[in-house]
């Protein structure tokens, strides 16, 4: 079941684009505008609105790690900012000057892309925030874009109604017409599916348009073969233009948002619809899952961005985080912990998180009933062998307070241990200068 838990209202024209990171919510809009908030209470940041641009944003995307976001406008450039503070760490220009329709991160940050109206397609350096590589589609505006996986080949989409595969150095793999009216969105599914027929595995992608169809592809990313593009079925339900298509972070899900006003969230494999949400009042410009959480966004021309919360079988942590989360996950600081604990409603184990120093690393080691009901802590710190010996002599009360132990869990003190680390390397350091 979706629930509408929270409801944003600080644009003052129509949103075009959302986007989360593991902590953080950005939005954009016809208003010149990106704003910020935290997944935590759905507060703006203190550095929000982020203001730049000259004119409309067309869309927003964070980095992998959610330390960067870009976005987009019609004044012709790419913004990169810093999310710790807000500052603008480089301004990119379209070197057609025309403008900028959507933007992408690949999954390493190793390179962003950004496309233009007049058909043009850039590669930028992350790192360096340099042009890389740059090329065109033959015709129409370049609207929507997605990476692979693994980072090596990304996926336009035009107003002309063209999907074309792209290799990380801008030569053209494999292209198609899709959709005969225009495409208005794409997305490619992190998790891959088996081909049970040719033991293959394929990558499942989404892409919508003004024929008011979402359709449902398969591609197969090989080194040495190239790229194979297979259609698999059209998914009905939208009486109206689609604009915009997201898979959920396991692929399980696919939400759409339409010019029929209606948002639509579809099971993957076998094409249901799971949930219709008609909350909007205007066209549904924007819809996206949040990585790691049961959070869906969705935005439009009423100026307002809704944050649903639902049933979900999506994959958060510990033994439950597919291989392709995990990078993500184990990157994620204490603050992005805690915004994902606030997320699936353990608001009261932040401080508990924050006291062990708890980040991403220490998470994929918990599922989510431990946090609830395993993670019960006196707040002392002992040597491990003594606390088992307790343990195992059938000793349940804490050796300092003699109060009950809720669980015989034992979590490391991880602040403890850097500091002993820190101290035994400058001891070790001062043992080599005397």
């Amino acid at each position: 079941m979706a629930t509408l838990i929270h409801t944003l209202a600080d644009h003052s024209d129509d949103v075009n684009c959302c986007a989360f990171s593991p902590s953080l919510l950005a939005t954009c809009s016809l208003d010149k505008t990106v704003r910020i908030y935290s997944l935590s209470d759905f507060t703006e940041l203190s550095y929000s609105p982020l203001k730049g641009h000259t004119y409309a944003v067309h869309c927003c995307c964070f980095s992998p790690l959610g330390h960067l976001l870009a976005s987009c406008s019609t004044d012709g450039t790419t913004m990169v900012w810093d999310t710790h503070d807000g500052q603008v760490l480089a301004v990119l220009g379209q070197p057609s000057g025309s403008p900028v329709r959507v933007c992408r991160f690949s999954p390493e940050s190793t390179y962003l892309v950004s496309g233009a109206a007049d058909g043009s397609v850039v590669l930028w350096n992350v790192q360096s925030l340099k042009l890389y590589r740059s090329g065109s589609v033959k015709d129409g505006s370049l609207v929507a874009c997605a990476f692979s996986p693994n980072g090596n080949c990304f996926v336009t989409g035009s107003s002309w109604g063209d999907i074309t595969i792209w290799d990380d150095t801008m030569r053209c793999l494999y292209n198609e017409k899709a959709h005969d009216l225009g495409v208005t969105c794409c997305d490619i599914s992190s998790q891959p599916i088996s081909d049970g027929e040719h033991g293959s595995r394929y990558f499942q992608m989404a892409s919508c348009g003004q024929d008011n169809k979402v359709k449902i592809w398969l591609i197969l990313f090989a080194d040495s073969l190239g790229v194979e593009l297979r259609y698999k079925c059209t998914l009905s339900g939208h009486s109206a233009p689609v604009l915009a298509c997201a898979f959920s972070y396991d692929g399980q899900m696919l939400v759409s948002g339409s010019v029929d006003k209606c948002v639509i969230i579809y099971e993957t494999n076998t094409g249901n619809i799971l949930h219709t949400l008609s909350q909007h009042t205007r066209y549904v410009t924007t819809c996206v899952f949040a990585p790691c959480t049961a959070l869906l966004a969705t935005g439009s021309m009423d100026k307002t961005v809704n944050i649903w919360q639902f049933d979900s079988k999506q994959p958060c942590a510990g033994n439950t985080v597919e291989k392709e989360s995990e990078v993500a996950v184990q990157n994620w600081s204490e603050d992005d912990v805690s915004a994902w604990l606030c997320a699936q409603g353990l608001t009261d184990l932040v401080g508990l998180f924050k006291r062990n120093n708890i980040d991403g690393k220490e998470l994929l080691h918990l599922t989510k009933e431990s946090l609830t009901n395993e993670l019960k802590i006196d707040g002392y710190s002992y040597e491990k062998e003594a606390m088992e010996n307790w343990i195992s002599n059938k000793r349940r009360s804490s050796p300092m307070t003699n109060l009950p132990l809720h669980s015989l869990m034992l979590t490391p003190n991880r602040t403890l241990k850097m500091a002993i680390s820190r101290w035994l390397e400058t001891q070790q350091k001062y043992g080599e200068t005397t």
